[in-house]
């Protein structure tokens, strides 16, 4: 008893550790919003996939609420909409490149997530690209290339 004790113990600080963990909310948003306006477009469908997979993660899920979520992602692409915003989203994903890679990949995934819907473009894997290297993540081994 005393051994699963400890486990949930470790596990109850490590969760509670990054509630209201902005810089993880950000991190994620700013990647689904590169790979939204990757094509200048936005998408409907991957806003909402966007916003599923923000509100299942763990972390943002016990920190957040959907409104929340909403806001720091339309926050997000409106920034993708000019070059500079781009470079600060592309910043703000890096501001979590020293996070355990769990962290790092489950952010690269949510980028994945959106950009799957109808299939990953040309566009989309540029973007997956840079996000793959901020993050210093196996972007082929995480897609299963």
């Amino acid at each position: 008893m005393g051994l699963f004790q400890d486990a949930f113990t470790r596990v109850g600080r490590v969760v509670m550790s990054y509630a209201g963990d902005t810089a993880f909310l950000h991190a994620a948003c700013s990647a689904a919003a590169a790979v939204i306006l990757a094509d200048q477009e936005i998408d409907e469908q991957e806003i909402e996939t966007a916003l599923a997979d923000l509100s299942n993660n763990p972390i943002l899920h016990k920190s957040y609420g959907v409104l929340k979520l909403e806001q720091e992602l339309h926050e997000a692409i409106a920034r993708a909409k000019s070059r500079a915003g781009r470079l600060e989203n592309l910043r703000l994903v890096g501001g979590i490149a020293d996070r355990p890679l769990e962290q790092r990949q489950d952010v690269f995934l949510i980028a994945a997530d959106v950009a799957d819907q109808g299939g990953i473009s040309e566009l989309e894997h540029k973007a997956l690209d840079e996000i793959a290297e901020v993050l210093s993540v196996d972007k082929a081994a995480l897609l299963g290339l």
